[in-house]
């Protein structure tokens, strides 16, 4: 089978992306409620940072908490499409994926409370 190459590739990796984030949008409380935030914070970065710098770390790291809990969810689909037995590898894969999204949000409210106070 051919590859695709140029803007026919690109158009499925968007296609391809886009469905990604309808599935995670459709499937996972987590995300809806992660995204909501992100689009309040976004713009309050953008009204609150003093510089280029600081309005592109407070804007980005909301963002970081969405690309680690997309992750998350893609691990922990793929873990439970190996089988519903409860297995210790399992777990500690799936709870790591959360300890995962734990430091993304721990990142992210270290850089708020440093550019703002």
């Amino acid at each position: 089978m051919k590859k695709e190459t140029g803007i026919i590739r690109l158009i499925k990796a968007t296609g391809y992306s886009l469905a990604g984030l309808k599935a995670a949008w459709t499937s996972e409380a987590a995300f809806r409620q992660e995204m909501i935030v992100a689009i309040a914070l976004i713009p309050a970065a953008i009204f609150l940072g003093q510089s280029g710098t600081e309005k592109a770390l407070l804007a980005s790291s909301p963002l970081i908490i969405l690309v680690v809990e997309l992750l998350n969810s893609g691990l922990e689909a793929v873990v439970d499409r190996t089988g519903t037995d409860v297995h210790p590898l399992a777990k500690q894969a799936k709870d790591m994926g959360s300890a995962a999204v734990f430091v993304s949000i721990i990142i992210t409210v270290m850089v708020w409370t440093l550019i703002l106070i």
